[in-house]
């Protein structure tokens, strides 16, 4: 039990502060997750705080290399109507 951050993380910094079991650690060119400590944080919350708070989707994989924090997880749009939420932005 593991999770994984892939290529597309920034270094923001947003998810080493809220991982209690201080799996994250920076290793250029982005952060990685010791899978020794990662606890996907059962025991301490519902959902894993990394992927709750990071702020670009799809950089952080479950065990099985699926995103736990999906295209539409930040804004809440889901994919197929991004398109039609952004041309209604732009209206405005």
């Amino acid at each position: 039990m593991a999770l994984s951050i892939v290529d597309s993380c920034v270094n923001c910094w947003a998810c080493y502060d809220v991982c209690p079991s201080e799996a994250i650690y920076d290793s250029k060119p982005h952060f990685k997750i010791n899978a020794r400590k990662c606890t996907e944080c059962e025991g301490d919350y519902a959902q894993p705080q990394c992927a709750s708070i990071c702020p670009i989707e799809e950089a952080i994989l479950d065990a099985s290399g699926v995103a736990i924090n999906p295209p539409g997880s930040l804004t809440g749009i889901p994919p197929e109507k991004m398109a039609e939420a952004l041309q209604e932005i732009q209206a405005r």
